[in-house]
């Protein structure tokens, strides 16, 4: 590391010694991270949030005193800053980091049932990797995002429903980090007849359809989670499941949802690049590529498939990502017709649909 880098300083909040203690082993180990300061509990964390001014916190949900939803909201409130989310992989655990995400969080890990300090090892290399792309991301709360909430936007989505034309548009949506909440923007902004649309966020197998559920009801179209082998319609939007990827194959004059278990693409099941490649390959010209905020580079060359088959592609502008970098990459590499705002991508998808 450069002497001149200044390292990205970390507090740790969790009800668990052990899990404070394998945290702080694991983003210690890293030259770049620097753990300042440990809290059991939301009060103590305040504290040393005053005293420390940390880049990055990562909290645990489930604390005694005070839940990690409830103090979340309150900084978001006084103090925005990253914060990490660590996590269970359980449902209501899902529900809960949804929530979070929502409220502000940058990010999350998920830590497992039973035997935490082997398991959080296993997480080494995505936590350091998350944790130093917090300190750099731009936290988005509730009160700065520039779309509506979830029931003014399906109010609104009738006004606009006479716009949109059946035609054989199809939309694929790509995200990663920041994406959970920049997809329900887009979604909350479309009508109930909008193009079909497959959105493929990185995200693990116990939270897809718990997101699935939430986009749902912030959508005046019909959103769960792909099934394998069902037909795509207009009005309906379908979410890879978490650990598979998503494709979308012609069968005869239908389109349906291919779902597998394939080796990663860019490290990543689902992955951005595998929808988007199908997505050229069976649509072309018909289709509409969208790729969101996210950390890396998935998504970028499949968006480019995407505009060389003739389809009009959207990156969203770096001011309103959370994190850059997908989006940016697919700029860089001659991926994107257009670079827009969040809040003018859904516009654009109706004007496209139009056509």
């Amino acid at each position: 590391m450069n002497g001149s880098q200044r390292r990205v300083r970390v507090l740790i909040v969790d009800d668990s010694a052990l899990v404070r203690q394998v945290l702080t082993d694991i983003l210690t180990s890293d030259g770049h991270i620097e753990v300042v300061g440990v809290a059991g509990d939301p009060y103590v964390a305040r504290e040393k949030i005053k005293q420390l001014n940390p880049d990055v916190i990562t909290l645990d949900v489930e604390m005694p005193r005070m839940d990690g939803i409830t103090f979340l909201a309150n900084l978001m409130r006084l103090r925005p800053m990253p914060v990490v989310m660590v996590s269970s992989l359980t449902q209501p655990g899902a529900d809960v980091t949804l929530s979070a995400l929502e409220l502000g969080a940058v990010d999350f890990i998920s830590k497992p049932k039973l035997d935490v300090a082997r398991g959080l090892g296993g997480y080494a290399e995505e936590l350091v990797a998350k944790v130093r792309m917090a300190a750099t991301a731009r936290v988005r709360t509730a009160s700065t995002r520039s779309g509506p909430s979830a029931p003014a936007a399906v109010q609104a989505a009738p006004l606009v429903m006479a716009r949109v034309r059946t035609t054989d548009r199809l939309l694929a949506i790509g995200a990663s980090t920041g994406g959970t909440e920049a997809i329900r923007e887009v979604l909350a902004l479309l009508p109930a007849d909008a193009p079909p649309t497959l959105i493929t966020q990185h995200i693990p197998e116990a939270f897809s359809a718990a997101f699935a559920d939430r986009l749902d009801r912030a959508s005046a179209m019909r959103v769960s989670q792909a099934v394998h082998g069902e037909q795509i319609l207009p009005g309906h939007a379908y979410v890879a499941p978490g650990n598979q990827h998503l494709r979308v194959k012609r069968s005869g004059a239908r389109f349906i949802c291919r779902l597998d278990g394939g080796d990663p693409v860019n490290r990543h099941r689902p992955s951005v690049d595998v929808l988007f490649e199908s997505v050229a390959h069976e649509i072309g010209i018909n289709a509409i590529g969208v790729l969101l905020t996210g950390m890396g580079a998935d998504g970028a060359d499949g968006l480019k498939r995407m505009r060389d088959a003739g389809a009009p592609t959207i990156a969203q502008d770096e001011a309103t990502s959370v994190v850059w970098g997908m989006p940016g990459e697919a700029v860089r590499r001659g991926g994107a017709d257009e670079v827009l705002p969040l809040g003018r991508i859904a516009a654009r998808v109706i004007e496209l649909s139009e056509g």
